[in-house]
């Protein structure tokens, strides 16, 4: 089988719990480290599947690399090759298939509800979790957020940030961080003074509030985590 690539933008946002599920499922991965200067591949036909990571950057800022990655991206859509993107990367996807990314009215930091919409692509892609009320918690950290891109249709929402992810054919676009381990929540709240965020604001958890209780909602995000990831593998093509 063909590997899945991975392209991480940022040294402390890798691929986490998500490459664990790829090994545990026999699928082999490459990991193309952006931030370290790893050149993008041209032909994404070596690749079942490309998997976008998160990173600190905006989509929209002029960085050297982003062109590129777009272009990837329509490639991959016009290849019917799945895609699978994390809050920036989730971002990259909507702006590559002519979506926009844009400044959310508040951020979101820390463990935050979301919620299913109720239609047939969302009860696909959620499965048995679509029948519960309250989905539970996802780990979010951002500013910026995406619009759904032509053809796409929704299947999470949030009440601090609408759109949470999105599904176009067999490509999943997320705002929130599913690949989240316990050793990338500690790193990322050491740097949590830098956001200058407002505590006071319902979408803001201090990083005493995210440790509270990490061990249970970091469970109910894996239940969430393993339905999604299962469902994009579905799409990969297993025989090249």
């Amino acid at each position: 089988m063909k590997p899945v690539a991975i392209f991480r933008f940022s040294a402390d946002d890798g691929p986490g719990y998500f490459a664990s599920f790829l090994d545990t499922h026999a699928i082999p991965w490459k990991l193309f480290c952006l931030d370290e200067g790893d050149a993008i591949p041209e032909d994404l036909q070596a690749f079942s599947g490309l998997v976008l990571m998160g990173g600190a950057m905006s989509a929209n800022d002029p960085l050297p690399w982003i062109p590129a990655v777009l272009e990837r991206i329509r490639q991959a859509r016009q290849a019917n090759l799945p895609c699978l993107g994390h809050c920036l990367g989730g971002q990259l996807m909507s702006k590559a298939l002519g979506g926009v990314v844009t400044v959310n009215p508040v951020k979101e930091i820390g463990w935050q509800p979301v919620f299913f919409d109720d239609n047939g692509m969302a009860r696909e892609w959620l499965g048995e979790l679509a029948a519960q009320a309250n989905l539970g918690v996802v780990f979010q950290w951002h500013g910026e957020a995406f619009s759904l891109p032509p053809g796409s249709t929704r299947i999470l929402g949030g009440d601090a940030c609408g759109n949470q992810a999105f599904v176009i054919g067999n490509s999943l676009g997320m705002q929130c961080h599913t690949e989240m381990t316990p050793e990338m929540i500690e790193q990322w709240c050491g740097d949590w003074a830098a956001e200058q965020a407002d505590p006071s604001l319902p979408s803001i958890q201090t990083p005493e509030q995210i440790r509270l209780g990490m061990q249970a909602n970091l469970a109910r995000m894996r239940r969430l985590s393993e339905r999604l990831y299962s469902r994009w593998l579905a799409g990969l093509d297993r025989d090249g």
